[in-house]
């Protein structure tokens, strides 16, 4: 239940994120979801891909900075408390979140958040036992 997310180190300058994604296409790795923090000199862009194995195999060749962490990801509905509800879950567990992002699917009414947390084993316990639906690594690849 714990997916993949690959963290690659981003000079800031302009072109890299070309150079990364063009990087990721040619080696036929499909982005599901995508964040980026930075600061004056670098960020860190954080991606949740199809197959991060060739992912970060791909970026290496090219002699980027690239490491994989483990997040896990949850499927709420999309209406206003809803996430509200994981927060409190998580908060009432004491689960730290590191950070976070998230994408929505029209299609099925879900909003999907990817969540960095100080105990993956911890949050999903928690979560799973307030209803909350919690995404396979095969789920959100296949979206």
């Amino acid at each position: 239940m714990q997916i993949k997310q690959l963290s690659v180190f981003v000079e800031n300058k302009s072109g890299r994120l070309a150079e990364i994604t063009e990087t990721l296409a040619k080696a036929n790795v499909d982005i599901r979801a995508i964040s980026i923090a930075d600061t004056s000199d670098f960020g860190i862009l954080r991606l949740i891909v199809d197959r991060p194995e060739a992912a970060v195999e791909a970026l290496r060749k090219e002699n980027m900075t690239v490491s994989l962490t483990t997040v896990i990801a949850i499927g709420i509905t999309d209406q206003p408390g809803e996430f509200a509800k994981a927060m409190r879950v998580l908060a009432d567990a004491s689960v730290g979140i590191e950070y976070m992002y998230a994408f929505i699917s029209r299609d099925k009414n879900k909003a999907y958040v990817l969540l960095r947390v100080d105990d993956n084993n911890r949050a999903v316990e928690c979560l799973q036992a307030a209803g909350i639906e919690i995404l396979t690594a095969e789920e959100i690849h296949g979206m």
